[in-house]
């Protein structure tokens, strides 16, 4: 091959006059090591519907357990099996997965992630959406890293849309010595719902309590498929289908969280109903099937 020109690089590359003129060629490498891996979103069809998993970003490698793992005496059993799944329990590391739905009609957008912490809304512009795009948004609990970014500087993030929230959660929150303030200063923005309600056609509220008192999932069907964005209600997507009494240090009350897992597994195994998980791995989509007495996650096929 004959080498390529000074002119043919810098047109290749779409080199700017200033980085002509500064003399500075970036390589292909150089370019490369410094995009993220990845854009941040995954956008797949459910029958009419249009479905789009925004990575709100990770967290820094740490232990998995205790909070990962919380039952008495079996971190070992459950450090065994993440490590014959290729993870190192003491470099362990966290998803955050809302998503928005597109109905054609309205943009429903799963939980708001960490705040300013987090990259929302930064994977939100990537896949083409503005905060004032989203028509309504859904919490499916009131934990830190799924409302952290429902306020900023003392307003909503998302101005045009209904917030809307379970009933049962909402008061318990509310009820609490020190409330969380982004569920403080939307208060009067909520629509508070109750379990099997209708978000929008075709989305619908969950009842699964455990993790916290009034937790929602939310159930979108369309074209006679259907999917689970199960927020919470999932756990961890190895730990939690394979030992049916797993559950997480931050699950409010362990012995209904495992029971509500219980029933999801079976549903979604049964029906073969796909779910997404908001701390399961990267996208986070795909099937539940049997696995003897248990069960496993087997990620959706990746399309682009």
């Amino acid at each position: 091959m004959s080498k390529v020109s000074r002119r043919q690089a810098l047109k290749l590359l779409g080199a700017t006059g200033a980085v002509a003129a500064a003399g500075t060629i970036p390589t292909m490498a150089q370019q490369a090591s410094a995009m993220p891996n990845g854009a941040g979103f995954y956008r797949f069809k459910l029958g009419d519907f249009t479905l789009t998993v925004l990575s709100d970003g990770q967290t820094p490698p740490g232990n998995a357990f205790p909070n990962w793992g919380a039952n008495p005496g079996r971190q070992a059993e459950f450090e065994a099996a993440l490590r014959e799944n290729f993870l190192e329990p003491t470099q362990f590391i966290n998803n955050f997965n809302p998503m928005v739905i597109d109905t054609g009609r309205a943009k429903i957008l799963i939980d708001t992630g960490r705040g300013q912490a987090g990259q929302l809304l930064n994977n939100l512009a990537n896949a083409g959406l503005r905060p004032a795009d989203i028509n309504i948004v859904f919490i499916t609990h009131g934990h830190g890293d799924h409302i952290g970014g429902l306020v900023r500087d003392g307003q909503p993030v998302f101005a045009n849309a209904q917030h809307v929230i379970g009933e049962t959660e909402l008061q318990f929150w509310l009820s609490q010595a020190t409330p969380p303030a982004n569920l403080v200063a939307l208060r009067d923005r909520f629509t508070r719902v109750r379990p099997g309600a209708e978000i929008a056609p075709g989305v619908t509220a969950v009842d699964t309590p455990g993790h916290t008192v009034g937790h929602l999932a939310v159930q979108v069907t369309s074209g006679g498929r259907t999917l689970w964005h199960l927020g919470d209600a999932g756990g961890h997507y190895i730990l939690s289908l394979r030992f049916p009494d797993h559950y997480l240090g931050f699950d409010n009350n362990p012995q209904q969280a495992v029971a509500t897992r219980a029933r999801l597994w079976q549903a979604a195994a049964a029906e073969r109903i796909m779910v997404v998980g908001y701390h399961f791995a990267w996208p986070g989509v795909g099937y539940v099937r049997r696995a003897g007495n248990a069960y496993e996650f087997v990620p959706a096929f990746f399309t682009f």
